[in-house]
């Protein structure tokens, strides 16, 4: 099987679009509506993708569907804390 190449983050992030939107609505569906798109990009981009080489498609979107919920509102925690100063 031939290995998908991107060029770019923004290549990358279209691509992963639709995993990404399904996490957000799964989120919704389990009464957590704060959590959006981006911040789940950002996490998975900065927190569990940053020390890792060579991931595949599938690991990708593995991840943005299988991290728990826990894990993003722990980020989302992390960050509103450190935007407010506390």
């Amino acid at each position: 099987m031939n290995d998908i190449k991107f060029n770019s983050l923004n290549e990358l992030y279209t691509r992963l679009l639709p995993a990404l939107n399904t996490k957000v609505n799964e989120l919704k569906l389990n009464g957590i509506s704060y959590i959006k798109v981006d911040d789940i990009w950002d996490y998975l981009r900065m927190h569990k993708w940053n020390k890792s080489s060579n991931l595949t498609l599938s690991e990708c979107v593995d991840d943005i569907l299988n991290t728990s919920d826990l894990e993003y509102k722990k980020y989302m925690k992390n960050k509103m804390s450190s935007i407010l100063g506390g």
